[in-house]
């Protein structure tokens, strides 16, 4: 399991030096410089230079990754090249992910870099064929839905109840637990941290969700207090491990705690609790 912390994931654009620098001192668990929708075509070559310098400036400190330009792009090649000469970056974005070939490619072209790879599903192929996408690489970490440009070719207005994506979310959520990658919200499509903002969070959150893009700083405190684990789960989880590291040490299978009976599906639960308590 990927315990990496993402409870909030500020989105800044890499051609805006102050709005990048602002993200990058922030408390966010990672930062995601744009290249692709944030950068305008004549500016991509720019840009790819400006989020290089940030992630040697920054990229030993904290965690900073690169959403770069789609796979049918012109500058996907020249991004992930870039990319791969980074020695401190954490991951290389994909948009539009479509198929485990993408990836494939993504990979060869990282080489022996660090980085690692995420992904964003915003079409109805890569929703379609999220299991196959999802398995593609050991070099995925994370997938991200993409909301904007997934309900503009599903013909959805926005915004939508937050029903209408449960599907989604949960063929997006069993692919990636099942490759044993995270899987992060995409930014809900407001800047403000307001009621609306933190249903939607708490909907995702108890859904299994590891957490979300945000693009604006403000909602960084909120992602990160719903998608954090509270001191009570903490403690109940270990409880439950305990509970069951006594039982197997008389030879039962099960326990009980609090009138519940526990088995090893509660300490699987209890297990991840405690990795989004305390990621490595």
């Amino acid at each position: 399991m990927n315990t990496a912390r993402r409870r909030a994931v500020l989105v800044a654009p890499a051609s805006d030096a102050r709005k990048a620098r602002k993200a990058l001192g922030s408390a966010a668990d990672e930062v995601v410089l744009d290249l692709e929708d944030a950068v305008t075509p004549d500016n991509k070559a720019s840009a790819r230079t400006a989020a290089a310098a940030l992630v040697a400036e920054f990229g030993a400190h904290r965690p900073v990754s690169i959403r770069i330009n789609a796979f049918d792009s012109e500058w996907f090649a020249d991004d992930l090249t870039a990319c791969a000469a980074m020695d401190t970056l954490a991951a290389a974005v994909v948009p539009k992910a479509e198929s485990p070939a993408q990836l494939t490619e993504a990979d060869r072209l990282l080489g022996p870099a660090p980085a690692r790879l995420q992904i964003l599903v915003e079409t109805p192929i890569g929703i379609r064929d999220i299991a196959q996408i999802c398995c593609a690489t050991d070099r995925l970490d994370a997938v991200i839905i993409g909301y904007a440009d997934l309900a503009a070719t599903l013909g959805r207005p926005a915004p939508v109840a937050q029903s209408m994506w449960h599907p989604i979310q949960d063929a997006v959520l069993v692919a990636a637990r099942a490759a044993g990658v995270s899987v992060v919200d995409g930014p809900h499509l407001t800047i403000a941290d307001d009621d609306a903002f933190r249903s939607a969070k708490t909907w995702v959150r108890d859904l299994g969700f590891d957490g979300t893009w945000v693009i604006h700083p403000a909602q960084i405190d909120s992602a990160q207090a719903i998608f954090t684990p509270t001191p009570a789960a903490v403690e109940d989880a270990r409880r439950v491990l305990a509970a069951l590291d006594e039982a197997a040490a008389r030879g039962d299978g099960a326990a009980k705690l609090d009138g519940r009976m526990l088995d090893e599906a509660l300490a699987v639960s209890a297990r991840r609790v405690l990795a989004k308590a305390n990621p490595v």
